[in-house]
């Protein structure tokens, strides 16, 4: 009898601590905005999230595949992204919208300055090349529907014929970007939406 609790004991002690794993996800979501993919430690990670390393490692794998979940959480449903590019009145709208969000989400009161998709693959070293991958492929795809929209409005006759619509929608990914690093070197949300209105003068008329 005293084994069996013995062993009862042993089992219970063993078990994993549960945790909300939603919740655990966001602080790491904001721990590799805040520190980078590569220097953001386990422990860093651990902490912020309230798990120990054999709870962090059976919920999500390995730390890569912690970051790519997290960065997915961070670009938000993709699907939901398409669908406001794709329904958005006009592809200057959807510019607009997108530069907006940029503006907002990388000056936030409660979430660290810039881009995490940029930010956090900053180093640019071979250890992290999967990972620059899978955020390029972001980034990619909303530029990719971004420029389907643009190509909508020339068909249509709303944007000049001999508009580039891969150019166009370049240029306001460039811009996204580069607002990430104006915020993290702490340009206010004021200035990145006056950065945002003279790029849409650009706009072709």
């Amino acid at each position: 009898m005293k084994s069996a609790e013995v062993r009862s004991k042993s089992r219970k002690i063993g078990r994993p601590l549960s945790f909300d794993r939603d919740a655990a996800l966001e602080q790491a979501m904001l721990t590799f905005w805040r520190h980078g993919y590569e220097t953001a430690s386990i422990v860093d990670l651990t902490t912020a999230m309230g798990v120990t390393a054999p709870s962090l490692y059976a919920a999500f794998g390995d730390k890569k595949r912690l970051f790519l979940e997290a960065a997915r959480r961070y670009a938000g449903d993709p699907e939901a992204v398409a669908r406001a590019i794709r329904e958005a009145p006009t592809a200057y709208d959807a510019a607009r919208d997108l530069l907006t969000g940029a503006a907002t989400a990388y000056t936030g009161d409660t979430t660290p300055k810039g881009c995490l998709l940029a930010s956090a693959t900053a180093s640019g070293s071979a250890a992290s090349a999967e990972v620059q991958r899978a955020v390029a492929d972001i980034r990619k795809q909303t530029e990719t529907w971004l420029c389907g929209r643009i190509e909508r409005d020339i068909s249509d006759g709303v944007l000049p014929p001999g508009t580039s619509a891969a150019a166009l929608a370049g240029m306001v990914m460039a811009v996204v970007q580069g607002m990430s690093v104006l915020a993290r070197d702490g340009k206010p949300r004021t200035d990145l939406l006056v950065i945002m209105d003279q790029t849409l003068k650009a706009w072709p008329v």
